[in-house]
């Protein structure tokens, strides 16, 4: 395997740039290549039938560029398909599910944790299923939160709407005394303050995203695949490139408020082809 080949990320869409961004930080030398399925998102809603047929694609796709690693960075996929697609390719993948599973369990105290997600990724029972697998006594809260996607795809994410439905959301978590609360979801750790402020100081929250940037880490380390140049000091900046199912203009957008900076060779593929 060619350590300098490239790290592949993909999602339904923009929320997987959470995941990139961390990936950024904490492998900066790494060549990516992150591919947004933004013409068929969100994936949450749909048939678990769907999900594996658009995740094939995703996974087909970022084979073709000779990625040396995946990064599954949907909830959705990584509940529903990611476990069956893996059987096909001699890739080693990541989701999102079991990092954040594991960080949940080695960080609450009263054994009481809530996950919060799309319907797809509560509906497959995923994070429960993962968390009762590490200790079957720990009791965990589900809950979708389908609104919270939206809101952070238009900007809301310090609007008081915001504030009021995650009150109105979160109470449910509140009124169960969890300490530890697992973002089920690529969008949430942009409104990560309001879900905070609502939960208050005595809940864990638990990004998913960032788990999976340091499974990453710690695979690509046991792995002997890690990019040489990043033992140079200092470590040079791997390159990234973005591809999107469809117009890249909106994506580009999005981006740069995931990211935190503008967002440049971004090209369109035909993801139905694979």
């Amino acid at each position: 395997m060619n350590k300098e080949a490239p790290i592949g990320i993909f999602d339904s869409g923009v929320g997987g740039l959470t995941v990139a961004r961390k990936i950024f930080e904490i492998l900066p030398s790494e060549n990516i290549v992150y591919f947004g399925d933004v013409g068929r998102t969100p994936y949450g809603p749909r048939s678990k039938e769907i999900i594996i047929q658009f995740t094939t694609q995703d996974v087909a796709f970022l084979a073709e560029r000779d990625v040396k690693f995946i990064v599954c960075a949907c909830n959705s996929s990584s509940a529903v398909a990611l476990d069956e697609i893996k059987k096909d390719y001699h890739i080693e993948m990541v989701g999102v599910i079991d990092p954040g599973a594991r960080a949940a369990v080695e960080k609450t105290k009263n054994g009481r944790i809530g996950v919060i997600g799309t319907n797809a990724t509560i509906g497959s029972n995923a994070y429960a299923h993962i968390i009762h697998h590490i200790d079957p006594d720990l009791k965990v809260f589900s809950l979708a939160c389908p609104l919270f996607v939206p809101l952070v795809e238009e900007g809301y994410v310090d609007k008081d709407a915001t504030y009021l439905i995650a009150r109105d959301y979160l109470q449910t978590m509140l009124d169960v005394e969890i300490d530890t609360l697992v973002l089920g979801c690529t969008h949430y750790p942009l409104i990560k303050h309001v879900i905070s402020e609502v939960m208050g100081e005595d809940v864990t929250l638990i990004d998913s995203g960032e788990e999976t940037a340091r499974e990453a880490q710690r695979i690509l380390t046991e792995s002997d695949l890690l990019n040489p140049a990043s033992a140079q000091p200092p470590p040079p900046e791997g390159s990234r490139k973005y591809y999107v199912s469809d117009v890249p203009a909106k994506f580009s957008r999005m981006a740069s408020r995931f990211l935190g900076h503008e967002v440049e060779n971004i090209t369109r593929v035909d993801i139905s082809k694979y």
